[in-house]
């Protein structure tokens, strides 16, 4: 009977870790992979969205949340994500809520004269704000340096990152991803990534897997964003994003 507690006990953890980690990983929508480039000095935007994770048993996300950056200075922008989180999980209740408020800044701390190179970073938090039996009430932090290169209509843009993840059987963990992406049209941008972490749990595994998406432009200011994606090695799931973005 220890072990069947000890084991459910394991699995509600990770559970709780996969529907904060799992929505905020998506620091670069539709992307996990983010970029070092900010938000224009006194420009705004505006996302409303829906990131799921889905294995065997469970799905977890967002539904939806609402992310808010705004380049407060030059090469600096400010950022806040606000989720309602949801656990759907075989032969149990349907868990919803509100937890934890994402904030954070980037910051680009070099470019090339035409911005054809760019590096930065995106400090983020992970900071508990009601309590929920439901979901993480841990403070959590990303640590990450992000590097990007341009080629006319071709981006490319990685890096790596470092979690610290607090919380009963969870442990700090590694985030690394590439992404590409290509201009189809002026309207129209289609890109992939492939990401790395290693295990977030004391009773996890490391991951591989890739992302495939893109963006709509229905006009300069209002865009649609989308990804879906599968594991390659680890823990098998798929993953989807959603959103429509407003820029001002």
């Amino acid at each position: 009977m220890s072990k069947i507690l000890k084991k459910g006990k394991s699995l509600v953890s990770t559970l709780f870790f996969l529907a904060i980690s799992q929505a905020y990983s998506f620091a670069g929508p539709p992307f996990n992979t983010d970029d070092p480039e900010p938000v224009g000095f006194r420009h705004w935007e505006y996302y409303l969205a829906s990131v799921n994770t889905l294995q065997r048993g469970f799905m977890t996300g967002t539904l939806p949340h609402a992310e808010i950056n705004y380049g407060l200075i030059r090469n600096c922008q400010i950022h806040v994500l606000l989720p309602l989180n949801y656990n759907l999980i075989n032969h149990s209740d349907f868990q919803y809520g509100y937890s934890t408020t994402e904030i954070g800044f980037k910051y680009r701390f070099y470019k090339n004269a035409d911005e054809s190179f760019q590096a930065g970073t995106f400090p983020i938090f992970e900071v508990p704000t009601i309590h929920s039996n439901n979901f993480s009430n841990k403070l959590q932090v990303y640590l990450p340096i992000w590097l990007q290169k341009s080629w006319n209509k071709l981006t490319t843009y990685g890096g790596a990152g470092y979690w610290f993840n607090r919380g009963e059987s969870n442990k700090d963990w590694l985030f690394c991803g590439w992404e590409i992406q290509y201009d189809l049209t002026r309207a129209f941008t289609l890109g992939s990534e492939l990401i790395y972490k290693t295990s977030s749990t004391t009773d996890g595994r490391s991951s591989t897997a890739f992302n495939f998406g893109g963006s709509v432009s229905f006009s300069d200011h209002v865009h649609l964003i989308f990804s879906a994606g599968h594991s390659i090695s680890g823990e098998k799931g798929y993953m989807s994003y959603a959103g429509i973005l407003v820029t001002i």
